[in-house]
């Protein structure tokens, strides 16, 4: 048995960025991930990019992993909302964020995944303290008021002061931890690829809402763009079985030309589409984080940026105790990230299912009415300015890492 102050089941990026945090902070990690630090970097792993709010960014500075994203990072200089119809075209009533709304900061970044986690697995290389345990599984793991064990799958075992489930929306640890989820699935597919255009973005993204579902255009370094095009779920895969002309023939009707000739740059994924909130976020010396604690549509683009935010409350709550000579474990400690993270992460679920019900429908006089809004909130710069802000990660108590503080 080998211990630890904290012990990781899973190492994704929420999971490694929290683990790095802690390590940093002067605790000893484990982390433990089924997926080798190669299998993850392979290109056809993940072909996700995320958008990382300015309030993230702050937080994997402070972790010390923003530095190894250098020259791979694509900001957002505005942002555009219009309803649309691949048929019919957009709507002449739009949303547009304007950076130079708020200063001289983008509204945030646009990162592949691969890049994320290779800059991570960086981190971790130079952080001591911090021990991963690759390829492997925690098969069980038993928890007491004193500790929590963590069995391996290779007969290893680590007693952790506290265990963190990072595990994904599918966490085997917080069913193994009898904690329930609420939620529904949606019935739609997110279509993923990347795309290479003649003209340059010029750091703008957009959000086409279609009937089938939100069509996102996500500026990427290099004259690329990422594509998040949410289908119904019967949709989605008559479209993932086209041959590339096909595929690119269609994804044209709903990109557009603004950007001149398109092709495709890389190969398509798809993932199913669903919300689910777990009823809580803490168990006896156990904490849940990112997707394994919530998972909500992309539409709004905060599903990273959510886990993002875990990462600082628990770390914040984690180190602070340890500083003090508390247990990290205890459930005052546990409480206090519960606390800070819950309300949020609950309000901003039900805010992109409002958003999805609201532009996922045809009808036209529901169509009118949320043009005449998009339109109305676009000359409301207080209200722009608001959303703005929140969409950045900047409202609210904030703990010090999002501010750009160091833990």
């Amino acid at each position: 048995m080998t211990r630890f102050d904290v012990v990781f089941a899973g190492g994704g990026m929420v999971g490694l960025s929290l683990a790095v945090a802690l390590a940093r902070s002067g605790l000893t990690v484990a982390v433990v991930d089924r997926e080798t630090p190669e299998a993850v970097l392979d290109l056809a792993y993940d072909g996700r990019a995320s958008a990382i709010a300015l309030g993230s960014k702050r937080i994997l500075e402070q972790a010390g992993v923003w530095k190894h994203m250098d020259g791979e990072v694509s900001p957002i200089w505005d942002i555009r909302v219009v309803d649309g119809h691949p048929l019919r075209g957009v709507s002449p009533l739009f949303l547009h964020y304007d950076h130079t709304d708020l200063g001289d900061e983008p509204f945030g970044w646009i990162i592949e995944n691969r890049v994320t986690r290779q800059a991570l697995q960086k981190a971790a290389a130079e952080t001591d303290g911090l021990t991963q345990f690759a390829p492997a599984s925690v098969m069980r793991l038993d928890r007491d008021p004193d500790m929590a064990t963590a069995h391996l799958d290779d007969g290893r075992t680590i007693a952790a002061t506290l265990a963190i489930a990072a595990d994904g929306k599918f966490s085997t640890r917080r069913e193994e931890a009898g904690i329930k989820i609420s939620g529904w699935d949606y019935d739609q597919t997110s279509i993923v690829a990347t795309v290479r255009h003649e003209r340059d973005h010029q750091g703008v993204a957009v959000e086409l809402f279609l009937p089938g579902g939100p069509f996102a255009m996500l500026p990427m370094t290099g004259n690329r763009s990422n594509i998040v095009w949410s289908e119904t779920r019967d949709a989605a895969r008559r479209f993932m079985a086209l041959d590339d002309a096909q595929f690119l023939s269609e994804l044209k009707q709903r990109f557009g030309d603004w950007l001149g000739e398109v092709d495709l740059a890389g190969p398509r994924f798809s993932y199913p589409l669903s919300l689910q909130q777990a009823e809580r976020y803490t168990d006896t010396r156990f904490a849940l984080v990112g997707d394994a604690a919530h998972a909500m549509h992309p539409i709004a683009g905060q599903g990273l940026n959510m886990g993002l935010r875990d990462v600082a409350a628990l770390a914040e709550a984690i180190v602070d105790a340890h500083r003090l000579g508390l247990d990290i474990g205890s459930a005052s400690v546990l409480r206090q990230y519960e606390k800070w993270r819950r309300f949020d992460n609950v309000l901003l679920a039900a805010v992109t299912d409002g958003l999805l019900r609201l532009f996922n429908n045809d009808i036209p006089p529901v169509r009118m009415a949320r043009d005449i809004g998009l339109a109305a909130v676009n000359k409301l710069p207080p209200l722009k300015k608001f959303l703005m802000r929140h969409a950045m990660g900047t409202v609210g108590t904030l703990p010090r890492m999002t501010r750009g503080e160091a833990l």
